[in-house]
């Protein structure tokens, strides 16, 4: 699905799905899950070493999310006001919630 955002909505839509999975990460221990946030990339990083990414794709105007060995891209749905997966429709907010729960191996936290 392509994009309709502009370059500006697509800054500023990206900007907050950032900034709200920083606040989210900020509530947790920070030996338990810590959190880099830069330059249109957040990076969660385990206790054990594991690592996932959130970030931009500016090219593709779309949100992309790396767990473990999975990733997903993430278009814009305007009529929803969330980010959903390209392919099944899933939304970003709610998979990250889980891959986090699954990693940490607790309940999802949201």
């Amino acid at each position: 699905m392509a994009s309709t955002l502009d370059d500006a909505s697509f800054r500023k839509l990206s900007d907050e799905c950032l900034a709200r999975h920083t606040r989210w990460l900020a509530e947790f221990d920070p030996d338990e899950l810590d959190f880099r946030e830069g330059d249109g990339v957040l990076t969660l990083e385990f206790a054990d070493g594991g690592r996932f990414v959130l970030n931009r794709q500016a090219a593709t105007r779309q949100m992309w999310y790396a767990a473990g060995a999975r990733a997903w891209h993430y278009d814009w749905d305007a009529e929803k006001r969330v980010w959903v997966d390209d392919r099944d429709g899933h939304e970003l907010g709610g998979n990250v919630q889980k891959t986090v729960a699954e990693k940490l191996g607790a309940p999802p936290r949201g």
